[in-house]
């Protein structure tokens, strides 16, 4: 016969009983649990199993869940090898019983434990108060149908490979809308979304792979908010740049963050909006400045706080955001790590902004040696933006009289203009097509009647 277990009602932290579980009063109990292999054991191995986790994963996730709940309570694999392999299992003690039950939904008597009187926990209403303080759960576990507590057929399993794939399509967008524009980039979007969707809807993956897609999806919002905005529609953009900053923050990553909020300054600008871009500038730095973010992330910010500043004829403002980026970009070279998000910044975005606020300024002579610098600097690598920064560069230099070379700048443009697909590229054309067919001059004329032929 087994010895006999004294009552355990005061003393809640005792040591976990060693094969032996006391319930109200006293009752004879097994002197000693007996083992039995994984494969035999029933309930917690079952449901750990079932929820994609190693042992070692599993303590993992109870540390993070005791952290959620605010409880003192920890287990390591020797503990929990002994939980799924004795029978009975040794009681946990309540900080623990109140995470496993946390974790999985169910009480714990249901998990395999043999559960004294006065901590079973039972359905019932939580706002039914009964004579007896017990913690109750709302759904009766035993009462619902296994499939309903366990995934009955998980679908395709997604792994590192996967993600890396998925990760290699994701970065190739940006290739993409720099060197084809962001009507392709925005068709190889949509396919990479579904696919990413469709994973985090019906496959199976681990926590980290899980906040990986998660991150891909933020991401590729941010990609689809600077399609609206290149594509002009800006409502759509700015529908867009809130998912992503939703998303991003769910995964609580402040440099993806400013990534999205960098797309909503121009959104914001292009919809008179300034004081939301000014707003979206300060999150920028403070999110930065949180991330521990390096020169290349800063600057970026800072044309975008210069661009805030020129398009609301705050020259001022400007110029002391224009000097903080050039102090930024004499930094930059000695970033270890840059986001592929700001990897396309450089002197040349200094020079372009610094142009940008001349313009404004309405000294077109003093923004085109600036213009030419940008022009020179972007290189071959940037198609789009190169084509882009040429035609500005044209209508300034039709602002400032120089008729001839700003209608060479455009065809240069035009040369190579079938293999780029950008509305705001197409638009910044159309604009130049109209102040130079107000131009009275031959040169002037051939270029309209180009543009009019080609584009």
């Amino acid at each position: 016969m087994g010895e006999w277990a004294p009552d355990v009602w005061a003393d809640v932290s005792a040591p976990e009983s060693r094969g032996q579980i006391s319930t109200v009063g006293t009752r004879p109990v097994a002197a000693r649990g007996t083992r039995m292999t994984e494969q035999e054991s029933g309930g917690l191995a079952r449901l750990r199993r079932a929820a994609g986790h190693t042992q070692e994963t599993f303590v993992n996730a109870f540390r993070q869940e005791s952290a959620r709940l605010g409880v003192a309570a920890a287990v390591s694999v020797r503990q929990l090898r002994r939980w799924e392999s004795e029978t009975p299992p040794p009681l946990p003690h309540p900080g623990r019983q109140a995470v496993l039950e946390a974790m999985f939904g169910m009480p714990l008597a249901e998990m395999g434990f043999d559960v004294p009187g006065h901590r079973v926990t039972v359905a019932a209403p939580i706002s039914d108060a009964g004579e007896v303080k017990r913690r109750t759960f709302v759904a009766d576990a035993g009462a619902l149908a296994a499939a309903a507590l366990l995934p009955a057929a998980p679908g395709p399993r997604i792994g590192t490979a996967d993600l890396g794939r998925l990760r290699e399509h994701l970065d190739g967008l940006y290739q993409t809308d720099h060197t084809a524009g962001s009507v392709p980039a925005g068709t190889q979007a949509e396919r990479i979304e579904a696919e990413i969707t469709r994973a985090l809807s019906s496959a199976s993956y681990t926590s980290g792979v899980g906040r990986e897609l998660q991150t891909m999806l933020a991401e590729l919002h941010g990609h689809r908010a600077w399609y609206g905005y290149d594509g002009g529609r800006i409502a759509e953009g700015r529908a867009a740049c809130m998912e992503a900053l939703a998303a991003a923050q769910l995964v609580d990553n402040p440099l993806l963050q400013v990534s999205v909020l960098e797309t909503l300054v121009l959104l914001a600008v292009r919809a008179g909006r300034s004081w939301e871009a000014a707003s979206a500038v300060e999150n920028a730095y403070r999110l930065a400045t949180r991330a521990g973010a390096g020169a290349t992330v800063h600057l970026v910010i800072a044309l975008r706080d210069a661009n805030v500043a020129t398009h609301a004829g705050d020259l001022s403002g400007a110029r002391r955001a224009l000097s903080r980026a050039v102090s930024y970009q004499g930094r930059a070279d000695a970033d270890a790590d840059v986001p592929n998000w700001a990897g396309f910044v450089g002197p040349f975005e200094v020079d372009y902004a610094t142009a940008d606020m001349y313009v404004r300024a309405d000294q077109p002579k003093r923004a085109v040696p600036f213009l030419r610098a940008a022009v020179r600097g972007i290189g071959g690598g940037l198609a789009r933006n190169s084509a882009s920064y040429r035609v500005k560069l044209a209508g300034v230099l039709l602002a400032a009289g120089e008729v001839d070379e700003a209608c060479a700048e455009v065809g240069g443009v035009l040369d190579t203009w079938g293999g780029i697909a950008s509305p705001r590229l197409l638009g910044k054309v159309h604009d130049f097509q109209r102040a130079a067919g107000v131009v009275d001059s031959p040169t002037a004329r051939e270029c309209v009647a180009r543009i009019r032929e080609t584009v």
